[in-house]
């Protein structure tokens, strides 16, 4: 597991450094670096997989994050023309990776690392790791196959394009932890436990996959209770916008880390409580996950999985992200939060305020 993580000259952070737990919470105003922390993780991972981290330097636009140019990933106000990235891991081990930047070039060039080899057999940059950005793909008439993607690597893409892949050939694999089962699920078979927890967002929801492997192409359809079979186009979009981050959970292995974006996406709010009742249950089950979310909703669905025994606070890091800091707030066993600084969850408080003030008549 990561237990630490700095970055130096890294786009709008000169120096920062975060703590990780099992459960980490990334949370913020738009602009103040939440989707960096993640992309210097998905750097790393992207330029390992093009081969590049070991020897050259840094991948900065491919399948997995487009930083642009190298000037774009340095910090403005840099001192010198380098970027640190260091990773410190739980069995005490701490990689360094330095990055020159030439700027006649205009590239980051590998200087000076300092990687224990095991380093790369860790989840970052294994086949145990799914990444789901903000922007995932909705309802669709059918969506891509992928043997290489799926079979292979078990990937399920970063905008949950193979999802509908993925729930094809693992449908009937069962879920690696099993404390983490519906009680309403027929089974411990990956389909059955997705449909199970996306009842929690719309009752009796039932998939239903038709393959068209001669055209690359899988369909989803939906049905509810006893009703007839609907198009994913004709549902609503939070069930289909939803699929993917469920999938990705109840399909992880222990080991495995979890970088999602905005999972509350789409969902009404008793569903969004209950995802993250559901992540924090699954970070206690050895699965890391890295969380960036706007919700106050998925934040109480964690306080109170901590405050129902079903998560250790200590596991959860809470870190909100301000222009010119990041405040880390911290968790007690009860799921109280011990600083609530301005703009961390608070707008309904400060609405309610408001409501409360006495208006003339």
């Amino acid at each position: 597991m990561i237990c630490k993580l700095r970055l130096q000259n890294f786009k709008r952070f000169e120096n920062q450094s975060l703590e990780f737990g099992a459960l980490t919470l990334l949370s913020g105003l738009n602009g103040m670096g939440k989707s960096s922390v993640l992309q210097s993780l998905l750097l790393l991972r992207q330029s390992y997989q093009q081969g590049l981290l070991e020897s050259t330097g840094l991948a900065l636009n491919g399948d997995l994050v487009r930083i642009g140019t190298a000037r774009d990933a340095l910090f403005e106000d840099a001192k010198e023309d380098k970027i640190g990235l260091v990773l410190a891991f739980e069995n005490g081990n701490e990689a360094i990776w330095q990055f020159a930047y030439n700027p006649k070039a205009d590239i980051l060039g590998l200087a000076s690392p300092a990687v224990p080899p095991e380093t790369y057999q860790t989840s970052l940059f294994g086949d145990h790791f799914q990444y789901l950005q903000a922007e995932r793909l909705g309802p669709r008439t059918s969506f891509a196959m992928s043997d290489f993607q799926v079979r292979q690597h078990r990937q399920l893409g970063t905008m949950g394009e193979y999802t509908a892949h993925f729930l094809s050939i693992f449908r009937d694999s069962e879920i690696p932890n099993s404390t983490l089962s519906h009680p309403q699920a027929k089974s411990l078979n990956l389909l059955s436990q997705v449909e199970a927890w996306l009842s929690e967002i719309s009752p009796g929801t039932r998939i239903h996959i038709i393959d068209s492997p001669g055209m690359d192409l899988v369909s989803l359809q939906y049905s509810f209770g006893l009703s007839k079979e609907y198009r994913a186009t004709n549902v609503g979009f939070g069930i289909t916008y939803t699929l993917p981050v469920i999938t990705a959970i109840l399909s992880a292995k222990p080991g495995a880390l979890l970088l999602l974006e905005n999972p509350e996406a789409h969902l009404h709010p008793k569903g969004q409580a209950r995802m993250g009742n559901l992540l924090a249950q699954t970070s206690a089950q050895d699965v890391q996950i890295i969380l960036e979310t706007h919700s106050d909703h998925v934040l109480n669905g964690i306080r109170l999985a901590v405050h129902g025994g079903n998560l250790d606070s200590e596991a959860v890091r809470l870190h909100f992200f301000q222009r010119n800091e990041v405040i880390s707030p911290q968790m007690n066993r009860r799921g109280r939060i011990d600083q609530w600084p301005d703009g961390f969850f608070d707008e309904w408080d400060n609405s309610l305020a408001a409501l409360l003030q006495p208006i003339e008549e």
